[in-house]
């Protein structure tokens, strides 16, 4: 019996619930409900972001390793993979597959003439395809567009930007003679990529 009146008493509240709901959609003019001026009156952009990269591949040159992450050194310079097989990404820019320049770094040429990831970047040439799988299995293609050479200390900002609302994939690696007291190579090798 209890059971009947607690039902009975809902069956009634979602009645009332019901009319005024009515009510409220009558009150408003057909036009202002229209889905043409809900559309209009709330625009956005759903974009679905690539996942965190996890492994680069470069069938070329036989590459096909883990992504480290890095930031800043303390000096102010992207930080580099912990060891000469592992690549690492640039955290503070865009992940691979994103507007903007991604950046993913690899040594070569590694001390006491173990091989290193990219001893073999230089051979990449324009049109050759560079693979980036994310944390989710998703892979992103990128294609070469062309490859330069810098000295260390010069202003390279269009390897980490770019303002084309494109995305970007740039590989950096060091070249050319070592130099002792910099501990360093004296060029910096980058591969430009663009998103196929």
């Amino acid at each position: 019996m209890e059971f009947k009146f607690s039902l009975k008493w809902s069956l009634l509240i979602i009645g009332i619930a019901g009319i005024a709901f009515s009510a409220i959609i009558v009150s408003f003019p057909a036009s202002d409900l229209s889905a043409r001026n809900l559309s209009q009156s709330i625009s956005f952009e759903m974009q679905t972001s690539p996942g965190l990269p996890a492994r680069l591949k470069i069938p070329k040159i036989n590459v096909n390793t883990v992504v480290e992450y890095v930031g800043l050194t303390p000096e102010g310079a992207m930080g580099v993979p912990k060891g000469p097989a592992g690549v690492a990404w640039y955290k503070l820019g865009p992940r691979p597959g994103e507007k903007g320049s991604a950046v993913i770094a690899g040594h070569s040429g590694y001390k006491d003439k173990k091989p290193a990831v990219f001893d073999n970047l230089h051979k990449l040439v324009k049109g050759d395809k560079i693979y980036v799988e994310d944390e989710f299995g998703i892979i992103a293609t990128f294609v070469v567009r062309e490859k330069r050479l810098y000295d260390p200390n010069v202003d390279a900002s269009d390897v980490f930007g770019s303002s084309d609302g494109k995305a970007h994939l740039n590989l950096v690696t060091c070249e050319g003679v070592w130099d002792e007291v910099t501990k360093s190579r004296s060029k910096r090798l980058v591969v430009f990529a663009d998103k196929e």
